[in-house]
């Protein structure tokens, strides 16, 4: 029986989002293949809560204070040293900031292939990684050989809320990291600037596009964002209007997100906004052009006038939620 691990990363003692999303990815891969599946948590020696409910097999901490604050180095040997100790055929890991910086040099230093970025798999005749090329364009289906193979998915490749539950067991593992290098000193850590916005664990995103028709207009989109109590995005043409700042855009060159509602407002459903909110639960489409191709991916589509649709459904949702 083969062994997969995903590499959990930690935000203020929190397993971030895109570290559960893989964490799916890697449940769905663990049982397709019969793998035994791992989670690895750096800089504390206790699971997070976030963890201790899941149906894995073990989770591994490593408490070593050096990793309680990242640099590629540390983290490299780290792992590396847990890779020499627990000799898995997977290590899987959420494409964040972080992971794009490490990976590739704990690839290098292990001289194992790492398939980035990726949105699903096929287990037919191997494990065949689905990869986007060109913005979403094309996807490449990416065979490795036998052997450790590392990669990340995709932000919304998968649903954090479908994580399989159980109740795992926790191992302290110690690595060595005396002799690990530190060429880069870590300075402060990046915070979000007032008043930006994290659409990535909204439930609910009311996304507006080009077809509102004028930034006056916003305000039936934030009307019934309201009555729905969700988040207000947006598709690129939007920001670049002027009418909303880039925090909403939701897209290729903007946020992945994966609500389980989205609704696309005069939103014609260009790949790359796609690309961004694939991975909503369920996609609901107004537009009054019916061959837009976010047709082809909604769930619900109205075709229709915006403009004269908002207002009555805001005002049943109020209705509806007085009653």
């Amino acid at each position: 029986m083969g062994k997969l691990l995903t590499f959990i990363e930690l935000k203020e003692g929190r397993a971030s989002g895109a570290s559960l999303e893989a964490l799916k990815g890697g449940q769905e891969l663990a049982k397709s293949l019969n793998h035994t599946i791992h989670a690895v948590v750096f800089g504390s020696d206790e699971a997070p809560t976030e963890l201790t409910g899941l149906a894995l097999d073990e989770v591994l901490t490593v408490s070593d204070p050096q990793l309680s604050i990242y640099t590629s180095e540390h983290f490299v040997a780290a792992m590396a040293a847990v890779l020499a100790a627990e000799s898995p055929d997977l290590l899987i890991a959420g494409h964040t900031y972080q992971a794009r910086d490490w990976l590739p040099r704990l690839a290098t230093r292990m001289a194992r292939p790492l398939v980035s970025d990726c949105v699903g798999f096929q287990t037919d005749a191997g494990v065949v990684w689905m990869r986007p090329l060109f913005q979403g364009k094309i996807i490449a289906q990416v065979q490795t050989t036998p052997g450790l193979v590392i990669v990340s998915f995709q932000a919304g490749a998968f649903r954090s809320d479908e994580l399989v539950s159980g109740a795992p067991s926790v191992r302290s593992l110690e690595v060595e990291l005396a002799g690990a290098l530190q060429r880069v000193q870590p300075g402060e850590s990046r915070q979000a600037s007032k008043g930006s916005v994290d659409l990535s664990r909204a439930e609910r995103i009311v996304a507006v596009g080009r077809g509102i028709g004028s930034e006056e207009n916003l305000a039936l989109v934030r009307a019934l964002a309201n009555a729905l109590d969700a988040e207000l995005g947006s598709s690129r043409p939007v920001v670049d209007f002027g009418w909303l700042p880039h925090a909403y855009q939701v897209g290729s060159s903007g946020q992945t997100v994966s609500p389980k509602l989205y609704l696309a407002l005069g939103i014609s459903g260009a790949i790359q906004h796609q690309v961004g909110m694939k991975g909503a639960g369920c996609i609901v489409a107004i537009n009054k052009d019916p061959h837009a191709p976010i047709f082809e991916i909604a769930d619900y589509g109205i075709v229709g006038d915006l403009l004269e649709i908002l207002p009555h459904l805001t005002k049943g949702l109020n209705e509806r939620a007085q009653t």
